[in-house]
């Protein structure tokens, strides 16, 4: 008598958390979607307020940030973005993973203790190291250089790599590496031949995050850039100016940079979801 109320509490509570994922996606989409609708409104429309959902759509403010009416293009900016995250997350992806290999497959001595160094590099804030940096760079003839960002976006997303692919490579069956090894495979050949393709999804996911975070770095790349490293990022900030903030222009920008990493992302979630999922309980 007393087990069906039993049965129905966690499907009604399996239900209240499936409503509650669902208004947390739509709470968090919604900006999004504004933004994008804003980008084909006019400037009078996108201006008003309240503002107004039901008007008229245009591609003034595409025409105004790729430089159509104003002369200034974005494709350098958005070039030196691109060139600047593809390269420092290879960088990273190839620094990563034997350091993540000798962690988890082949333990080094207190790994552990390496693990938190890695970790501590973090703590501190990105501003403090700001002045220093810019001394060096200063002093190398670096300033407003791709090259410096992309070694800089290397150096800060190599901790967070290095933690992320030690969790996937520990999931590799030790078995295979076994198997390779009585097989006289070398360290490259097992490391391109059997861990990349066993952890190919924490690969692609931490790839994913390296770039997101190299694409979206703005305080570095707005202190030690100027007119010929500048990054889509600065270029973005460039549009509000003293005349005022032109809306449609500025969400029209913001849809634009951001279609990279949202096709990155989109390109690659089957990989993401499974590199993530590496290492929970099954």
């Amino acid at each position: 008598m007393n087990r069906a109320p039993l049965t129905r509490r966690p499907r009604r509570t399996g239900s209240l958390l499936g409503l509650a994922a669902w208004l947390c996606g739509i709470a968090f989409f919604l900006p999004v979607a504004w933004m994008v609708l804003t980008s084909f409104h006019s400037e009078a429309d996108a201006a008003t307020n309240p503002p107004s959902v039901g008007a008229g759509l245009s591609l003034h403010g595409y025409r105004e940030f790729f430089g159509a009416v104003s002369g200034v293009s974005p494709w350098p900016p958005l070039l030196n973005s691109l060139t600047a995250s593809v390269v420092s997350t290879l960088l990273v992806l190839a620094l990563a993973v034997p350091a993540a290999y000798a962690l988890a497959i082949k333990p080094v001595r207190k790994w552990s203790d390496v693990l938190f160094f890695f970790l501590s590099t973090k703590m501190l804030p990105l501003v403090a190291g700001l002045l220093p940096v810019y001394l060096v760079a200063q002093n190398t003839g670096l300033l407003d250089s791709v090259w410096l960002l992309v070694i800089l976006y290397t150096s800060m997303n190599l901790p967070i790599a290095v933690w992320m692919m030690r969790s996937f490579l520990a999931e590799v069956p030790v078995e295979m590496l076994e198997a390779a090894s009585i097989d006289g495979a070398g360290l490259t050949t097992t490391l391109t031949r059997i861990v990349a393709p066993v952890a190919l999804p924490g690969i692609a996911a931490t790839a994913l995050i390296s770039f997101i975070f190299s694409w979206n770095e703005l305080l570095f790349a707005r202190v030690l850039t100027g007119i010929v490293a500048g990054t889509a990022p600065v270029f973005l900030t460039g549009l509000v100016t003293s005349q005022g903030l032109f809306l449609a222009k500025v969400c029209a920008a913001a849809t634009v940079i951001s279609l990279p990493v949202l096709v990155a992302g989109f390109a690659a979630q089957d990989k993401l979801v499974q590199g993530l999922s590496l290492g929970a309980v099954k």
